[in-house]
């Protein structure tokens, strides 16, 4: 029911018929014929660019080509009120009022309105979060993981088949300090040693807690030497540390379907199996690089390292895969574990990174690209920074956690709910500023609030007039004389799978919560029409309710509902 879609395809058959009749000539392909939401200047429901597109293969001015179309177009179509050609040849079309009857009553009877069931099914493969297991969820990740959850709520909406994972970085040195850290607090739990002054250390109070933990459910293992348990004791930290996480993600809504582990990608050989793919097909090779360019140490010397050639790819400079010790870089586990991804037949790879990350995206790619054979196999978002406010001024909770604000922190401050929809009300490659003020507002200028309380406004109508909201309707005769206000209203209500299909084709989630603003706020400026209006309220002083305004108030709640479902929100009957 995406009525833009509807339409391309009505105005492209239109085209393809004239064609064969000899009255225009068509480009090469019609891909650039967009039917779009019309600026509000515009003053119609639907506005379309054939015009522009068939100008120049018709060597006419494309007003010219518009006048042409309307006339074909109003003779096809008896929906249609009016059309317009807007300079510099925009086809302008309004719809009659029994055109949105029509709509609302299709809309009513369909199962899910605003999923896009006839896009191709593929399997997407969505890695979120993926922080180091060397200390909480801070606020930085908090976000990326909202963006992760909701984008793939919001393709599985759209009855694609999506698996969410997590992986989970637990080889290399900073496990191996995470690892000391965790000792020296058991030590000190069990022997009262001071924890060293070492800055290489993890100082944070959940350290404490990982050990406790650890001293309370193996009280049969030794904890005298650090080498003898090293490897077992790197397990249980590893662990839990992701007790923590996990509990974190919950509390956030977020469950992943998959937990990969480093260790278990070098363990398997992975990182040396992949090498030897890249190297079969000559992607790899022997040589140097320059020192990075923060590096202006005298000591630096060029040194031969096994090279991967990511520049072929579209990368800045060849990677390292191997250090001069023999020992595999970074990158190197991390191009075994996409080969581990692409093994498993995704379509479609998903990552989404941290603003410390984003310079990373061209080196993956690349290795994605070359292990697939493929271009675009492998897609990034960046999540950028938060910024805490409160009273305009940056804002500081209680940091018992580490030096920063972690995910405990801000759920316990402001809801799941709020965090969710305001994580998301900003795109998500720009800074956001996350107010704590306006959060907790009971006003227009919280946006959580204002969508909130606009569902439970139209549950307020339907207790008050004995109808329930979870009952299928129904109404006979759909011949309403809708106001032009209302009609604003189903306008909007219109756009909301092209919303969708935007937002998941592109992966911009924050689309929604801005939409959903949008039609909440349209809602409430007709509701506030009757306070001095009688004929604009829904319910009359009986408490009865009209067909017509029960289908408008129930085609509103269900785009809000499937809208708070996919960014994983509440939608409280009351407020």
């Amino acid at each position: 029911m995406n009525i833009f879609d509807i339409y391309r395809n009505k105005i492209i058959s239109i085209l393809k018929n004239s064609q064969k009749k000899g009255e225009l000539e068509m480009p090469n392909d019609l891909n650039g014929v967009n039917v779009d939401v019309p600026p509000s200047n515009f003053n119609c429901d639907i506005s379309c660019n054939a015009a522009l597109v068939l100008s120049k293969p018709n060597k006419k001015s494309p007003m010219d080509i518009g006048s042409q179309l309307k006339k074909i177009i109003l003779d096809q179509d008896k929906s249609i009120e009016s059309i317009n050609i807007e300079k510099p040849g925009f086809i302008n079309i309004k719809f009659k009022n029994s055109y949105w009857n029509k709509f609302v009553k299709d809309l009513l009877a369909s199962k899910n309105y605003g999923s896009n069931l006839d896009i191709q099914k593929k399997k997407y493969l969505v890695e979120f979060v993926s922080a180091n297991p060397t200390g909480p969820l801070h606020v930085g990740h908090c976000r990326g993981a909202i963006l992760g959850d909701v984008l793939s709520n919001l393709l599985k909406f759209n009855n694609q088949d999506v698996t969410k994972e997590y992986y989970v970085n637990d080889y290399g040195n900073q496990i191996h300090f995470f690892t000391k850290s965790v000792y020296f607090r058991i030590k000190e739990i069990l022997e009262g040693e001071p924890f060293p002054n070492d800055p290489d250390l993890y100082p944070g109070d959940y350290i404490i807690d990982i050990a406790k933990n650890i001293v309370k459910e193996n009280q049969k293992i030794s904890f005298k030497n650090f080498n003898d348990i090293a490897d077992k004791l790197t397990v249980l930290s590893v662990n839990e540390s992701l007790k923590i996480i996990k509990t974190n993600l919950n509390k956030l809504g977020i469950l992943h379907d998959n937990f990969v582990q480093e260790t278990n990608i070098v363990k398997n050989n992975e990182v040396s199996k992949t090498i030897e793919v890249l190297k079969a097909n000559n992607f790899i090779y022997e040589g140097n690089i320059k020192a990075p360019k923060h590096d202006k140490s005298p000591d630096w010397k060029k040194r031969d390292q096994l090279l991967f050639k990511s520049t072929e790819f579209g990368d800045d400079k060849d990677r390292a895969l191997q250090k001069a010790d023999k020992s595999w870089t970074y990158f190197a586990s991390d191009v075994a574990y996409h080969n581990n991804k692409l093994s498993r037949k995704f379509d479609v790879l998903i990552n989404i990174l941290g603003a410390d990350h984003a310079g990373y995206i061209k080196r993956i790619t690349a290795a994605v690209d070359a292990l697939s054979g493929e271009k675009n196999k492998l897609k990034c978002k960046v999540s950028q920074l938060v910024k805490l406010i409160k009273d305009g001024k940056p804002f500081k909770m209680s940091k018992r956690k580490g030096d920063y604000v972690t995910v405990d922190d801000l759920i316990n401050e402001v809801g799941k709910d709020a965090t969710r929809f305001i994580m998301l009300n900003r795109s998500s490659d720009v800074e956001l500023d996350f107010d704590f003020t306006k959060v907790k507002e009971k006003t227009k200028d919280n946006p959580l609030y204002y969508v909130q309380y606009c569902y439970a406004r139209i549950c307020s109508v339907f207790r008050l007039s004995n109808n329930d909201i979870n009952e299928k309707i129904n109404i006979k005769d759909y011949n309403f004389n809708y106001s032009s206000e209302e009609i604003k209203i189903i306008k909007k209500i219109s756009e909301w799978p092209n919303c969708v299909q935007i937002s998941s084709t592109k992966f911009e989630p924050h689309r929604i919560p801005t939409f959903l603003y949008e039609l909440s706020s349209q809602f409430h400026s007709f509701w506030n029409l009757g306070k001095n209006d009688k004929t604009k309220r829904f319910i009359d002083e009986n408490n009865c309710i009209s067909d017509e305004k029960i289908a408008l108030l129930k085609s509103v709640l269900i785009v809000i509902k499937s809208g708070m479902t996919i960014l994983g929100v509440d939608t409280p009957e009351k407020m």
